[in-house]
C-alpha cells in the first residue's frame, strides 16, 4: 500500500517498521502473517523467519488465540517475556463482517516497570522507616511535640498526647493554641533561642522541658518541645541518686588511699633489706618501666604491684590483675585479648573487652607469670612489643597503653633451660627486678606486721584486741613461715574468730603452732643412739607439720610416709592431739 502526499511518498510497511511499537498480525489459525521490524528488538528473530510460524511459538501467553475465539479485544494487558516486560493491546480484525485475524501491538515497558518496582520498594522502606521512627518517638521520649512556623502541630508522640487524654492523631494538624493554653515552647519561633530544663505546667503536670528551634537553610521552619521529666520529683530523685554515686565514688577513692597506706604499713618496718627495697620501688614507680617481682608465695608481691601503681603517673587509671595460674589455658586468651560477638560458640552477645584493653591508661599485673603456657607467652610478647591487641574474631587492631608488672615464685632461669619459658619474654620482663625477701629473713618486722593485722581485724570484727600473749608471740617468732605474710595474716584472722577476750593466746593459734610451742627443736649431742634418733624423728615430724601448716596428708608426703604411717609416729611421740 502506498501513502502519498505533498513531497511525500512512503509505503505503509515503511511506516509500521519505523514505529517503536512491535506489531504482529495472525490469521484465524494463529499463524503469523505480518510482523514489523520492532518485533526483532524483542525476539531477536528476523521478521522473514517469523512469517508462517504459530504465534504461540514465540508468545506463549500472548492471548491472541483467545481474541480469535471470542472476537473481543483485550487492552492494556501486561506480558512478561524472559527479562522483558511488555504492555499489549490485542484486537480482532474484521473484513466485511467476518473475523479474518487478529493484531497485537506490544510496547516494551521494562524500564518503566523496574522504576515502578523500585518505587514500591522505596515506598515500603519509607513506610518501615516511618513506623520505626514512630516507635522510637513513642518509647525514647517522655513527651515530644513539633510545630511548623505557623504553630500547627506536625508531629507528636503518645507520651505527650497522654497528658491530655488524647491520641497523637487527634492533635496533628491543629494549631498548638487549640491543643493547650500557654504553649511556652512556641516562643522559640520568635527568638530562635533554645531553652533547656525549664519548669512548666502542662495541663496540671509540673514538668521539666526543653524547647529548640528547627532551622533549615538558615530559616526557622518550626519548633520542637521535649518533656525531659514528666514530674519535677523525678529530677529530685535523679539528683539524689547522683549525689549518692558521688559519695560512693569518694568512699572508694578513700578506701583505695587507705589500701595504699596499708600496703606501705605492711612493706615498711625495721628490716634494712625491706626498707631499701621499698625505697627502690617508690623510685621505680615513677619510671613506667616493666617490673618483675620475685619471691616466695605470700611475701606480698601484689602489695608491691599496688604500690608501683599508686605511686606512678597512672595512679588514676585502672589496676587490672590477672592470675595466670588460676585461669584455664583455653580461656586465658579470650580473657586477655577479649572477643567480638560471634567469635566462637557461646561468645557473649556484644563481645567482651580483654584485660589488655581494660588496663589501657593504667597498670596490668600478671601474677604467677611462670605458669603461663608457651603459646600464650608468644602472644604476650607480641603485645608488649607492638602495644596493640586484636580481639578474637576481629581483624581490627587496637592500641593499648599500660604499665606491665609481672610476678612469679618460679625459677624462670631453670624453666628457660628446660624450654618451659621463653627467653625473649624473660628479657622483656626482666627490665627491673625486685626480689622480695621471705618473712623468716625479716623477723625483725614481725611485731609491726602483727600490729598492722590486729588494727585491720579490729575494724573488720568490731573488736578491741590489744595484742598477743608472750607465749603466743614466742611461738610465732619460732615458726619458719613457709606461707610468709599471707600465712601470718590468716593466723591472726583465725585467732579473731576464736577469741574470748582482748588478747590473742596460744590456744587461739592453729594446732601445728601449739605443737611447736610444746617442743624445743635442737640437735641432740648427748645420749644413746636410740635417744638421738628418737629426738631427730620427733623434730622432723614437728617441722613437717609446721611447714605443711598442720596438713597431715602434705606432711606425710614430705616425709615419704603413708598417712597411716604418719599417724603411728605422731601417737608414738605424743604429737597426735
Amino acid at each position: 500500500m502506498l501513502v502519498e502526499g505533498h513531497n511525500f511518498s512512503v509505503t505503509l510497511d515503511e511506516i509500521l517498521d519505523n514505529t517503536n511499537n512491535a506489531i504482529i498480525a495472525v490469521d484465524p489459525q494463529g499463524t503469523i502473517v505480518y510482523a514489523n521490524h520492532a518485533v526483532y528488538d524483542i525476539l531477536k528473530v528476523p521478521v522473514k523467519d517469523l512469517i508462517g510460524q504459530s504465534i504461540t511459538t514465540h508468545f506463549p501467553e500472548t492471548g491472541m488465540l483467545r481474541v480469535l475465539e471470542t472476537g473481543v479485544a483485550e487492552l492494556a494487558q501486561q506480558l512478561k517475556l524472559s527479562d522483558t516486560v511488555l504492555l499489549s493491546n490485542r484486537t480482532p480484525i474484521y473484513a466485511q463482517g467476518k473475523l479474518v485475524g487478529a493484531v497485537a501491538v506490544f510496547q516494551d515497558i521494562t524500564i518503566l516497570q523496574n522504576f515502578l518496582d523500585n518505587l514500591v520498594i522505596e515506598h515500603e522502606k519509607t513506610k518501615q522507616l516511618q513506623r520505626t521512627l514512630e516507635v522510637v518517638l513513642n518509647t525514647a521520649y517522655d513527651g515530644l511535640i513539633v510545630v511548623n512556623n505557623q504553630g500547627i502541630v506536625t508531629m507528636t508522640n503518645q507520651a505527650f498526647s497522654s497528658f491530655f487524654d488524647q491520641n497523637p492523631e487527634d492533635m496533628i494538624g491543629k494549631p498548638i493554641t487549640e491543643v493547650y493554653d500557654n504553649p511556652k515552647f512556641t516562643e522559640v519561633l520568635e527568638t530562635a533561642q533554645p531553652v533547656h530544663g525549664y519548669i512548666h505546667d502542662l495541663n496540671g503536670h509540673e514538668i521539666i522541658a526543653s524547647r529548640v528551634p528547627i532551622i533549615q537553610d538558615g530559616k526557622i521552619v518550626g519548633a520542637l518541645g521535649k518533656v525531659v521529666f514528666k514530674d519535677v520529683n523525678e529530677l529530685y530523685a535523679l539528683t539524689k541518686k547522683v549525689d549518692s554515686l558521688r559519695l560512693e565514688l569518694d568512699y572508694y577513692k578513700k578506701t583505695l588511699s587507705q589500701n595504699n597506706s596499708s600496703a606501705l604499713e605492711l612493706l615498711k618496718g625495721k628490716n634494712p633489706i625491706m626498707n631499701s627495697l621499698v625505697r627502690t620501688t617508690l623510685r621505680v614507680a615513677k619510671s613506667g618501666s616493666t617490673v618483675l617481682l620475685r619471691g616466695e608465695s605470700g611475701t606480698g608481691k601484689e602489695l608491691f604491684a599496688l604500690l608501683l601503681h599508686a605511686q606512678s603517673s597512672r595512679s588514676q587509671g585502672p589496676f587490672i590483675k590477672v592470675n595466670c595460674a588460676a585461669v584455664p589455658e583455653n580461656l586465658l586468651e579470650s580473657e586477655m585479648f577479649g572477643y567480638d560477638e560471634g567469635a566462637f560458640t557461646g561468645a557473649r552477645k556484644g563481645g567482651k573487652i580483654g584485660k589488655f584493653e581494660l588496663a589501657d591508661g593504667g597498670t596490668l599485673f600478671l601474677d604467677e607469670i611462670g605458669d603461663m603456657e608457651m603459646s600464650m607467652q608468644a602472644k604476650l610478647l607480641r603485645v608488649i612489643q607492638e602495644r596493640e591487641v586484636e580481639r578474637l574474631g576481629s581483624n581490627k587492631t587496637r592500641k593499648v597503653d599500660f604499665r606491665l608488672v609481672a610476678a612469679t615464685n618460679r625459677d624462670l632461669e631453670g624453666m628457660i633451660r628446660d624450654k618451659q619459658f621463653r627467653e625473649d619474654l624473660y628479657y622483656r620482663l626482666n627490665v627491673v627486678t625486685l626480689t622480695i625477701p621471705p618473712l623468716r629473713e625479716r623477723l625483725d618486722d614481725m611485731d609491726d606486721l602483727i600490729k598492722t593485722f590486729i588494727k585491720k581485724f579490729n575494724l573488720q570484727f568490731a573488736q578491741s584486741v590489744t595484742g598477743l600473749s608472750e607465749e603466743a608471740n614466742a611461738v610465732l617468732k619460732k615458726h619458719r613461715w613457709p606461707g610468709n605474710i599471707r600465712e601470718l595474716e590468716n593466723i591472726i584472722e583465725r585467732a579473731f574468730n576464736m577469741l574470748d577476750g582482748t588478747e590473742i593466746q596460744l590456744k587461739h593459734l592453729p594446732n601445728y603452732l601449739q605443737i611447736l610451742a610444746n617442743h624445743d627443736i635442737r640437735p641432740y649431742a648427748e645420749g644413746t643412739l636410740e635417744t638421738i634418733l628418737k629426738g631427730v624423728e620427733r623434730d622432723a615430724l614437728i617441722i613437717a607439720l609446721e611447714t605443711a601448716n598442720g596438713n597431715k596428708v602434705q606432711a606425710a608426703k614430705s616425709l615419704g610416709l603413708s598417712r597411716a604411717g604418719l599417724y603411728k609416729k605422731l601417737i608414738k611421740h605424743q604429737l597426735h592431739k
